[in-house]
């Protein structure tokens, strides 16, 4: 039997508060982090995503009573990222009530902290979360930290490879820059070359606008799960709405 695919909604946060933009600027209030998590849980989501996306700039912690509020609210896995710098901070997450743990900036930052994450935690705890931007003028794609301000100065692709196979991360969370918000559609260019690259699961973020869109990612792009943010925030789509369609399509989903 195949795999079922699994649709994720993704609550970006900001002083307390689900925000979202494009391309991580000019961002809206979304609603509660709490409300919209027992939303998506009643709604049908396989996942869910909980990133303190200025955490890392403000250089403090994701905010743990918050976690622990979300986690109350859903019986489903529940990852949890942002300002994730040291084994102690994805201690008091998991304790906090997240099932895995996300580590970008940071895991760039100090490799090695990544692999001793996974061999403390296990690798199933440990999802590396890479934001690519499309080199200009040349193939491929940068890796970029700093909630999308600071270029790394890596390949994605290669980093991805290192991350999962030397360095232990059982999940990649990928977004493209170019796409974040737009509605655009994922960078299927970017998906697949991860996704051919390496042999964990990959979650497909940046650009979801139509139905259509999630089938291509899972298709096209080689993608495990996709994600989705605003269009569900807003209530463009549903998680109902989008299972339907990826069951029409012949793809395997958890109703």
């Amino acid at each position: 039997m195949a795999v079922a695919k699994r649709v994720i909604p993704c609550l970006d946060v900001a002083d307390g508060r689900v925000v979202k933009g494009t391309q991580f600027q000019d961002l809206r209030d979304a609603g509660d982090p709490v409300e919209l998590a027992a939303f998506y849980d009643r709604e049908g989501a396989d996942e869910l995503i909980y990133l303190d996306i200025t955490a890392t700039l403000e250089g403090r912690k994701a905010t743990l009573d918050v976690v622990s509020q979300v986690a109350e609210q859903v019986f489903i896995p529940l990852t949890v990222g942002g300002g994730v710098r040291t084994e102690a901070d994805v201690n008091d997450l998991l304790r906090a009530g997240a099932d895995k743990v996300g580590l970008n900036s940071g895991a760039v930052r100090d490799p090695a902290l990544l692999e001793r994450c996974a061999d403390r935690f296990g690798t199933q705890c440990m999802v590396v979360a890479i934001d690519a931007r499309r080199r200009a003028g040349a193939p491929g794609w940068d890796v970029v930290i700093d909630a999308g301000r600071t270029s790394a100065g890596r390949d994605a692709v290669e980093w991805a490879v290192e991350a999962t196979t030397q360095r232990g991360a059982g999940e990649i969370l990928l977004t493209s820059m170019d796409r974040d918000g737009t509605g655009n559609g994922y960078d299927l260019g970017l998906l697949h070359a991860v996704t051919s690259a390496t042999t964990v699961p990959v979650i497909a973020s940046g650009g979801a606008g139509t139905l259509a869109h999630f089938a291509e990612g899972l298709t096209q792009g080689g993608a495990d799960a996709v994600l989705a943010a605003s269009r569900l925030h807003f209530g463009d789509l549903s998680i109902r709405q989008i299972k339907a369609y990826l069951a029409t399509e012949g793809l395997e989903v958890r109703t």
